[in-house]
């Protein structure tokens, strides 16, 4: 069985909570760690400063509404860069706006999903999940 390695850039605890128990249920090991803010999610990316030690991740989570960097801002420097443009980026996000899904399919994300807005909607997001990462594995 294969086992990712996510990275979850996202601000709001009870979203990190319902997306973490919906990763329970993928059909994948998934094995996730979680950063607050835009800024931080580069600099685990890059390893700098105190995530000198971080593994490099599969895949990342990222929201587009962070403090101190934007999602966008983050996926502009993932993709911009030779070492991290390959990663896979799912927006995961309450954004439902046009703007927000053609801004982010330009600037190279992977996958754009809308957070479910109800504890059991996220086994919809499982599913969506588990098809993409069904790609991912070789």
């Amino acid at each position: 069985m294969k086992r990712f390695k996510v990275l979850m850039i996202e601000d709001n605890p009870g979203d990190v909570l319902l997306t973490s128990e919906a990763l329970e249920e993928s059909k994948y090991v998934i094995d996730v760690d979680v950063v607050h803010n835009g800024r931080d999610g580069v600099d685990y990316l890059f390893k700098r400063e105190r995530f000198e030690q971080s593994d490099r991740p599969d895949l990342v989570l990222l929201d587009i509404n962070l403090p101190l960097k934007t999602g966008h801002e983050v996926l502009q420097e993932i993709k911009a860069n030779p070492r991290t443009r390959e990663i896979p980026v799912i927006m995961l996000t309450t954004s439902s706006m046009q703007a927000d899904i053609l801004t982010s399919y330009q600037e190279q994300a992977s996958c754009y999903i809308v957070k479910p807005s109800e504890a059991d909607q996220y086994l919809d997001f499982i599913k969506v999940f588990d098809k993409f990462c069904s790609t991912l594995v070789v």
